[in-house]
């Protein structure tokens, strides 16, 4: 089957962005992952054109809700994270004991029923998010905090990587008060260390409504691996992440 672009990008004038425009001034992730596409075709990588699964509407999801369980019976944790492409963060996650599901979407905004086409206009205020459950006799917010610090940029605002734009922006969205505390506790900490480059400009706000994403995003790197492994090193995702935080960076 040939596979499906992923949906483009849309232009403040609510058209959809042509592979030579720009979004937010980047090229569009369309525009980087079609040209690794035909990179890979050229190479005989048939693996690239596995179709993804078909899309499902946000607004006929609406907010997720909570129904992971932890072994003792008791509802999961919950924990949001925005680090960029949503893509890239769910891997570092879903291989963390004690995490029990991720799913990928879009929060912070105020808009309702988010789709992909609306929050990569970068005018619903909303970013591309993950939300994670996890049973917390297991694995901490700490720990799960470490694992989202070690997967972004902190120093850059409005972006991640090659992805530009508010709706890429990071931030931590606490749940409660011991969240909130931990989120800047380890912000501080990572500052008083003085290994990073700038200033940590990520946001650490009040979790809001999540929305999430179509189908075809959820699992996105093992429903079409070569494609993401392709996108992620055209983005630099994995050498800036080394150069920030050494042989930690990505884990």
């Amino acid at each position: 089957m040939v596979q499906q672009r992923r949906r483009p990008p849309v232009r403040a004038d609510g058209r959809a962005a042509t592979g030579a425009e720009t979004v937010s001034g980047r090229p569009a992730r369309t525009t980087i992952t079609a040209v690794l596409a035909a990179w890979a075709a050229a190479a005989g990588l048939a693996a690239f054109a596995l179709a993804p699964a078909s899309p499902r509407a946000a607004e006929e999801e609406g907010a997720h809700e909570q129904t992971a369980v932890v072994a003792s019976g008791g509802e999961a944790a919950v924990a949001t994270f925005a680090g960029g492409c949503f893509w890239c963060m769910e891997p570092p996650f879903d291989k963390t004991d004690g995490v029990l599901e991720t799913i990928v979407g879009y929060t912070g905004g105020d808009s309702v029923n988010p789709t992909y086409e609306s929050v990569s206009s970068g005018t619903t205020g909303h970013t591309e998010a993950i939300e994670v459950r996890y049973d917390p006799g297991k694995v901490s917010y700490a720990e799960l905090v470490g694992i989202f610090w070690r997967n972004v940029d902190p120093t850059t605002p409005d972006r991640q990587f090659c992805d530009v734009g508010s709706q890429y922006r990071a931030a931590i969205f606490y749940h409660d008060e011991e969240q909130r505390e931990i989120a800047q506790r380890t912000k501080k900490e990572i500052e008083a260390a003085g290994t990073l480059p700038s200033p940590i400009v990520t946001q650490i706000v009040a979790a809001s409504k999540f929305y999430p994403a179509e189908e075809y995003h959820q699992d996105y790197y093992e429903k079409n691996p070569v494609r993401y492994k392709y996108y992620r090193w055209g983005c630099g995702r994995d050498q800036t992440l080394e150069k920030l935080w050494g042989d930690n960076g990505g884990s």
